[in-house]
């Protein structure tokens, strides 16, 4: 007898994930990770040490010296920063397990009832729903492409480029198509989702804002001056200021990344010096304007030319006034496990990707939005 065949949906739903890994590796290939980094993990960063079951809860007493005791709180008192810090991770990877394993079930459960509903197969669907410009590119789309990314392209023409441009095109467009469907079965199908994620919780009190502290959505952004990641992403923070005004509250925390950028600390504390003077804005943009000039003597003149008052600035910035703040802000993006920058999290939820685009700070922003509407 046969057995353990899979139904032609499964079948074309497996397909579906395959064709949507490669899409991730092709765009991994042709893209750079959207934030700075000052190096990349290697395999022995993360062992895995197996404890038995009795050994996962520490006892009361750790160990004793004769009649003295060591309990967990001395070890706290030697360890907290280290403990919280593997907590707030641990906390972190569960959450994003749980999120994406949630996700997936959502998917293949609204798609199976779809195909069963309609009699169609997952991939007729994803096209249907792709519109009628479908899912395989023109020639027109593939040169269009070409021309728009030609410092992607490494030199090599049109020609030589053409299958695997398509390839992408293709697999972006099938991405949106599926995604599009997704979101339109989840409100057909009222799918309501109970779950949570883990929200990391800030201690902001003292550092730079823009917008109303009660602002229902409060953007954290852990960023260091002279990262080109970071530059490109301060003209969308602008646009999300501008398009959601009171309802986002952007958080500047300083997170220079000092053995790749020797001038980033300097400018992190030159900024909370032009906070004093309430100007941390003006400075902000003018160090991402032009990121050849953080020198200290760079940073005075900037000061002066943005008509701070020079002596009060300059007496600031050679003091050394905010070094303290700048660690903290590092201790702080170290806990919660910033490992590059731009660093983002919106309402404590972390968001992927770096240097993201406009269009996924706002998806994120409108979701936070209708948490408190009702019925959402």
């Amino acid at each position: 007898m046969l057995k353990d065949i899979a139904d032609p949906v499964r079948r074309l739903k497996s397909a579906l994930a395959l064709r949507v890994a490669l899409s991730v590796a092709c765009v991994a290939a042709m893209t750079t990770l959207a934030s700075c980094r000052e190096r990349s993990a290697t395999p022995n960063d993360y062992a895995v040490v197996q404890q038995s079951a009795s050994s996962r809860t520490p006892p009361a007493v750790l160990a004793t010296i004769g009649s003295e005791k060591i309990t967990m709180a001395d070890v706290r008192d030697r360890s907290a920063d280290q403990l919280d810090n593997l907590e707030t991770q641990y906390q972190i990877a569960k959450s994003k397990i749980i999120k994406s394993a949630l996700d997936s079930l959502l998917r293949d459960r609204i798609w199976d009832a779809e195909a069963r509903k309609t009699g169609k197969s997952v991939d007729s669907l994803i096209a249907a729903e792709a519109g009628p410009a479908g899912l395989v590119p023109s020639d027109a789309d593939v040169s269009a492409w070409f021309q728009a990314n030609q410092s992607r392209t490494g030199g090599r023409t049109l020609q030589e480029l053409r299958p695997q441009i398509a390839d992408l095109l293709t697999q972006e467009r099938r991405t949106a198509a599926a995604k599009k469907l997704e979101a339109r079965l989840r409100t057909e199908l009222r799918v309501a989702v109970a779950y949570e994620p883990f929200r990391l919780q800030f201690d902001n009190e003292k550092a730079p804002t823009l917008g109303k502290s009660e602002a229902p959505v409060t953007l954290v952004e852990f960023s260091d001056f002279q990262c080109p990641f970071c530059q490109a992403a301060a003209p969308t923070l602008k646009r999300v200021e501008q398009n959601f005004g009171d309802k986002v509250r952007i958080v500047y925390r300083q997170f220079p990344l000092t053995s790749i950028h020797p001038f980033a600390f300097k400018a992190a504390e030159a900024s909370l010096c032009a906070k004093e003077q309430g100007m941390f804005w003006q400075m902000h943009d003018a160090m991402f304007a032009d990121q050849k000039k953080l020198s200290v003597s760079d940073l005075k003149q900037t000061a002066r030319r943005l008509g701070m008052n020079g002596k009060s600035f300059d007496a600031c910035l050679d003091s050394g006034r905010y070094v303290e703040q700048v660690q903290n802000d590092q201790k702080e993006g170290q806990r919660i496990g910033v490992s590059g920058t731009p660093a983002m999290y919106i309402n404590g939820v972390y968001v992927e990707g770096g240097s993201v685009p406009f269009t996924t700070l706002e998806a994120l922003i409108q979701k936070e939005l209708a948490r408190g509407k009702p019925g959402a």
